[in-house]
C-alpha cells in the first residue's frame, strides 16, 4: 500500500471513531483534529487548528490547563472524568484522556481523547423516543379505523332518517349529527397524521422558515419579537416544502402561545456532523432550534409532550406537536425538546442528503 493510501486509511479511521481525538504541540496549540472532535465543539477543523487549548477549553480550562502542562513536564498519561465543556449552547460532558507523545527523549506532542459520556444517552433517549412514536402512530391507527367505521355507519343512518322527516325542527337534529360526526372523522385523521408520503424537492430550509416566521408574527402581539440566527452556510435538502412548512408551523405556534404578550423567539440554524438518528447514521444533519422564553414545560408533560392529545393548555387539542414529530419523522428525523423556564428549546433535525453532481 502506498504511503497516499495508507494516510488515507488512517485519516478514515480516525474520522469514523466515535471517540475525540485532538493532538497538541508543544505550545499547547491545536494541530489536528477528527470529526468527532469537529462535532463536540460544533466546529470545522479550518476553524480550530491553531487555536490555544485555553481558548479551546473555556469554562473548563484551569482543570485542562494544569494536565497539560503535567503532561509535559512529567511525561505522565492523565485522566479526568465528567468534565463538563461549556463550548455549545448546552453543555456538553466528556471523559478526558491526556497522553503524550515523545519525540526522542522528551514529549513533543500531547494525544487528547474525550469520549463524550452523554451522547450515549441521547442516542438511547432519540430511540426509547422514536420507538414510543412509532408505538404510538400504530395504536392510532388502529383506534382510527375502529372508530370510522361505526361513524360512516352513524352518518348514513342520519342521512338515510334526514330524507324521511318531514319536521324541519327533527331535520335540525339529524344535521347536527352528521355535522358531529363529520368533525369527530376530521379529528381521527388529525390525529393518524399525514397520510401521503413527502413529496420531496431540493429547497432552501431558510425560505420555509422565513415563511413561517412571517405567518406567525403577523399575527404575533407586538411585544413578541421573533429573532433569526441562520447558518447561511447549510446547502439545500429534500423535503416536502408544504408539509415542513406545517411541521415548523406548529411548533413555532406552540412557542407563540407559551411567551404570550410578551417574549423572544429565537429561530437557529447549524449542521451538526455524524449524527445518529434511530439506527441511521448521517454525515449531516440540518439542526433548526426554536427557543422561546415563556414559563417553560412542567416536567410531568415534558416527556409526553410529543404524544397526540397532551398538553398544558386547556384550549389546546394536543395535535400539533405530535403531527410535527409524525412529519418530521417521515423525513428520516426528529423533534427534541429540553424545557426550564425561560429557556425552552425544540430541536429539529434533519439529515442531508449529499447528491453528487
Amino acid at each position: 500500500m502506498s504511503p497516499v493510501a495508507d494516510y488515507r486509511l488512517f485519516q478514515s479511521v480516525l474520522d469514523n471513531l466515535t471517540t475525540a481525538v485532538l493532538l497538541l504541540d508543544r505550545t499547547r496549540r491545536l494541530v489536528y483534529i477528527n470529526t468527532a472532535g469537529e462535532m463536540i465543539f460544533a466546529e470545522s477543523s479550518r476553524q480550530l487548528l491553531g487555536i490555544s487549548s485555553r481558548d479551546l477549553f473555556r469554562g473548563c480550562e484551569g482543570v485542562i490547563e494544569e494536565d497539560l502542562v503535567r503532561c509535559l513536564d512529567t511525561g505522565a498519561s492523565l485522566s479526568e472524568r465528567n468534565i463538563v465543556l461549556e463550548i455549545l449552547e448546552h453543555p456538553v460532558t466528556v471523559n478526558f484522556f491526556v497522553t503524550p507523545l515523545y519525540d526522542g527523549t522528551e514529549p513533543a506532542n500531547i494525544l487528547v481523547e474525550m469520549h463524550q459520556v452523554d451522547r450515549h444517552l441521547r442516542i438511547y433517549r432519540e430511540e426509547q423516543l422514536l420507538e414510543q412514536q412509532h408505538a404510538s402512530r400504530m395504536l392510532l391507527r388502529g383506534l382510527a379505523h375502529e372508530v370510522k367505521n361505526p361513524l360512516g355507519g352513524l352518518r348514513g343512518a342520519a342521512q338515510l332518517l334526514d330524507q324521511e322527516l318531514d319536521s324541519v325542527d327533527l331535520k335540525e337534529y339529524t344535521r347536527i349529527i352528521i355535522e358531529e360526526a363529520d368533525r369527530l372523522r376530521v379529528l381521527v385523521d388529525r390525529m393518524v397524521g399525514p397520510k401521503r408520503l413527502p413529496n420531496k424537492s431540493l429547497l432552501n430550509i431558510h425560505k420555509i422558515i422565513e415563511r413561517v416566521r412571517q405567518l406567525v408574527q403577523a399575527e404575533a402581539p407586538p411585544n413578541v419579537k421573533i429573532l433569526q440566527d441562520y447558518d447561511p452556510s447549510i446547502p439545500d435538502l429534500y423535503a416536502d416544502s408544504d408539509q415542513l412548512i406545517q411541521a415548523i408551523l406548529n411548533i413555532v405556534l406552540n412557542a407563540a402561545q407559551a411567551v404570550g404578550d410578551k417574549g423572544r423567539i429565537t429561530l437557529r440554524t447549524r449542521i451538526d456532523r455524524r449524527m445518529t438518528i434511530g439506527h441511521q447514521q448521517n454525515k449531516l444533519v440540518v439542526k433548526l432550534e426554536v427557543i422561546d422564553t415563556g414559563k417553560g414545560i412542567e416536567p410531568e408533560i415534558l416527556s409526553k409532550i410529543f404524544y397526540p392529545m397532551v398538553t398544558s393548555r386547556a384550549e389546546g387539542t394536543g395535535l400539533g406537536l405530535s403531527i410535527a414529530q409524525s412529519i418530521i419523522n417521515n423525513h428520516g428525523g426528529l423533534v427534541e425538546c429540553m424545557s426550564s423556564p425561560g429557556d425552552t428549546v425544540f430541536s429539529i433535525f434533519l439529515p442531508l442528503e449529499i447528491v453528487d453532481d
